[in-house]
């Protein structure tokens, strides 16, 4: 009896942390699909598919890393089923949208657009970095690649997007999209965690 007991604390804590990182799945899917409906559809599977695995999760380790991994996974299943991922939808000047900030905006709808040409794998890793606040550790095991891996996918990001943007190769740390970037984190309900 106290092992039911038991695992229904575990039910319940598995239940509140995937309540808590809805948000950062949505961030993840839709630098995926690049479309919100699809972006949602994919969160909306992935939870699925986690709470059919629930009896899979290692209470103790990384609920996060876990989570990406399977929302990444359904992506790339889904992906290979469809070969398309559908519409590109221009989300992060969307959400900018009613700042009332011209040319914030701009620099916003210029960095998505920057954002939408980098290769998948690269955007994911600047957003699960930079966005969402990951570190390079919990990046490497929601991707499954190695934490040198990971690191190079950010760096490479970086710094086609100064190439993009500026024209010239220039250290990302000292942008001044940092608080586009800010503000636009705080629009998707994600705390500032990590400078861009």
């Amino acid at each position: 009896m106290n092992d039911t007991k038991g695992d229904k604390k575990m039910t319940g804590s598995f239940h509140d942390e995937m309540i808590a990182i809805l948000p950062r799945l949505r961030v993840q899917a839709l630098s995926l699909t690049r479309n919100r409906a699809a972006a949602d559809d994919l969160v909306q599977d992935a939870v699925c598919n986690a709470l059919a695995a629930q009896h899979s999760f290692t209470p103790g380790t990384n609920f996060s890393a876990w989570m990406h991994r399977i929302l990444r996974n359904r992506f790339i299943s889904d992906l290979r089923k469809k070969r398309e991922t559908g519409n590109i939808e221009d989300v992060p000047a969307s959400a900018m949208a009613g700042s009332g900030a011209h040319e914030e905006r701009l620099v916003v709808k210029e960095l998505a657009e920057a954002m939408n040409r980098l290769p998948a794998d690269q955007r994911e890793a600047l957003v699960l970095v930079v966005m969402q606040g990951m570190s390079y550790d919990e990046l490497a095991a929601a991707t499954g690649c190695a934490v040198g891996t990971a690191k190079s996918r950010v760096f490479r990001a970086r710094r086609q997007l100064a190439t993009w943007l500026y024209g010239e190769e220039r250290d990302m740390s000292t942008v001044e999209l940092r608080g586009a970037v800010r503000r636009l984190r705080a629009r998707v309900g994600e705390q500032v965690a990590a400078p861009f």
